[in-house]
């Protein structure tokens, strides 16, 4: 890897996971891979909601049991916390109450700064809309760092002959470079082949020369960002413009290369204020096989900044 690139994304010195205690099978296996890749810090953060703070008496009337939700939370924190310190890695949870349970999640990240936050996604409803949960939604919205998404149909995959796979999906929009380069960069860190995969519609399958041109410029771009990113890596890199349904297409991909991480940029909140009405982003965070890695805010544009400081140079 290259002086200028970011170690801080790749190789994380603390590693927050924002639980609701019912994720934590899903979310640890994960959390402790990554880990220890790098050796990180963990650091487990459950906050309490407001039900959880309330039990009955023997005659149905509700009261305030703090102090028990507090004891059965880092009941179900500690015996990951164990299995951590196991295998050398250094680990503590944390049991936050008080205020809104965003509230609480955000002082943390803003407290202790970890280089990433893996958070869990639930699948999609009736409607098509992702049940994130509100309090995983607004986390996802508002936290500035790196954020993978475990969702529910996402396994830690065992060890294979075949070289592992990032799968890196564009639309070629704002930010797409720089988000190519840690996509890259990502690769290069787990030894791994990348795939950048571009989503035609379609209906210009059938449109006869004009689709021609349009895939051959989408190829040809494509072609252009591997040049510029893989000149500093020994990265293999993979060129693929497909044409269907985003999510059915970047889905698929992902599959069909074993992928262990997919990477979908956004330059700034946009998509994440209207996550459950944008169904492809929606559909990928529900039904991916492996982590989803999601960059927004001022990390995209700390990795923007990088990115054209090392053009530069």
């Amino acid at each position: 890897m290259e002086e200028h690139d970011s170690p801080w994304l790749t190789r994380p010195k603390s590693i927050l996971v924002a639980t609701n205690l019912s994720d934590l099978p899903r979310l640890m296996p994960f959390a402790l891979h990554m880990a220890g890749e790098s050796r990180a810090r963990l650091q487990l953060v459950h906050a309490l909601p407001v039900s959880a703070e309330f039990s009955a008496d023997a005659t149905g009337m509700p009261y305030y049991n703090r102090e028990g939700a507090l004891s059965e939370a880092e009941n179900m924190l500690e015996p990951w916390c164990s299995r951590a310190r196991k295998l050398g890695l250094e680990c503590v949870a944390i049991v936050r109450d008080g205020q809104p349970a965003v509230r609480e999640i955000i002082d943390v990240i803003n407290h202790s700064r970890p280089d990433r936050l893996l958070l869990g996604t639930r699948s999609l409803s009736r409607l098509g809309k992702l049940l994130l949960g509100s309090v995983a939604e607004q986390v996802l919205r508002s936290a500035n760092l790196p954020v993978f998404t475990i969702g529910p149909e996402a396994h830690l995959q065992g060890h294979s002959h075949r070289q592992p796979a990032v799968l890196f999906a564009t639309t070629l929009g704002e930010g797409h470079q720089a988000n190519a380069a840690l996509a890259c960069q990502f690769a290069a860190a787990q030894g791994a082949r990348l795939v950048m995969l571009h989503v035609l519609p379609a209906l210009q399958e059938r449109r006869g020369n004009g689709c021609d041109v349009l895939f051959e410029t989408i190829t040809y771009e494509l072609h252009q960002l591997a040049h510029r990113i893989g000149a500093r890596s020994s990265t293999d890199i993979e060129i693929k413009v497909a044409h269907g349904n985003p999510a059915d297409q970047i889905l698929a991909e992902a599959s069909a290369i074993d992928a262990n991480l997919i990477v979908m940029g956004a330059a700034d909140h946009s998509v994440f204020d209207s996550i459950t009405h944008d169904r492809t982003v929606c559909r990928v965070l529900a039904h991916a096989s492996c982590p989803v890695l999601s960059l927004h805010g001022s990390t995209a544009q700390r990795l923007q900044s990088e990115t054209e400081a090392a053009a530069v140079h």
